[in-house]
Parts: structure tokens; sequence; C-alpha cells
């Protein structure tokens, strides 16, 4: 058995990509529009996994989009953490946290301990980000900054 990749319904396509690739830094390893279905598939993969993720040997977010109905009427998505969350290891924490907020993403979960982040992609996934290696050493703003919503 090996891991191939976790779905997540987008209800905005070009704003998940601005998260997960703009934001997080994901690179788009493959898309596939299907007509017939009215949906459209795209697969991430982070930067360190993209030249195996194109051969199908690492693991991938597939971010499933559904068309609207013809008369305009786009799916609304709900529970976003009832799958868990995704996580992603990070070179250095803060300053990943400091460019997602420069993206406008809220930090939920702030990274006080150098080690551990939550944030949200814009459907309300739920994204753990971990620091690589052994935790930083506490640092402002995050170090006395509060929780936000919920993670």
């Amino acid at each position: 058995m090996r891991y191939l990749h976790t779905m997540l319904r987008v209800s905005d396509l070009d704003a998940a990509l601005n998260f997960y690739c703009t934001g997080l830094g994901l690179i788009e390893v493959r898309r596939n529009a299907h007509e017939k279905g009215r949906f459209t598939l795209v697969f991430l993969a982070a930067p360190a996994d993209a030249d195996k993720a194109k051969a199908d040997m690492a693991p991938l977010i597939e971010l499933t989009y559904n068309w609207p109905d013809a008369d305009g009427t786009q799916e609304v998505l709900s529970g976003g953490r009832s799958f868990g969350h995704l996580a992603y290891q990070v070179d250095n924490i803060y300053a990943t946290c400091e460019h997602l907020q420069t993206q406008g993403v809220t930090i939920l979960r702030p990274p006080r301990d150098g080690k551990m982040a939550f944030i949200r992609s814009p459907d309300g996934a739920s994204v753990e980000l971990l620091q690589a290696g052994e935790k930083l050493p506490p640092q402002e703003p995050w170090a006395s900054m509060q929780n936000t919503g919920e993670w």
C-alpha cells in the first residue's frame, strides 16, 4: 500500500490555487478538466516532491472543483475540518507564517512554540505547519500572539 493523495473540494479554484501555490508554495504537477462530468482536478505537490510527484512517486493534494450549474449556482462547501488537516513541514515557520500573512491568510494558531502553526484554506480546510528539525527559539510577534477562531 502507498499513500497517493488527499482530495479537497474547492468552491473557487483560483482562490484555492492562490492559497496553496502562491501562499504555501506548492507546485501544480497535473490538471485534468472533465467536460462531461463538469469538474476539474488539479494535483499539487510540495516543492521537494515535485519531480517525484510527476512520476506518481510522491503524495499529492488533489483539488476537485465542481463547475457551476447551468444557471450559475455554485456548490456550497462546509465542514472543512471534518477530515482532519493537511500537514506540511517548513524550513522556517516564522518566515512561512509571515509570508502567508502578506497573502491575507489569518494565522489561527500562531507558532508561539517555534514548532507548530495552523491556518485554513479559502474553503475551510485546516492546514498544520510544522518546523523542520528542532523548534525555533520563541520570537515576536508570534510568542505573544493569541489563537484566532478554530483550527
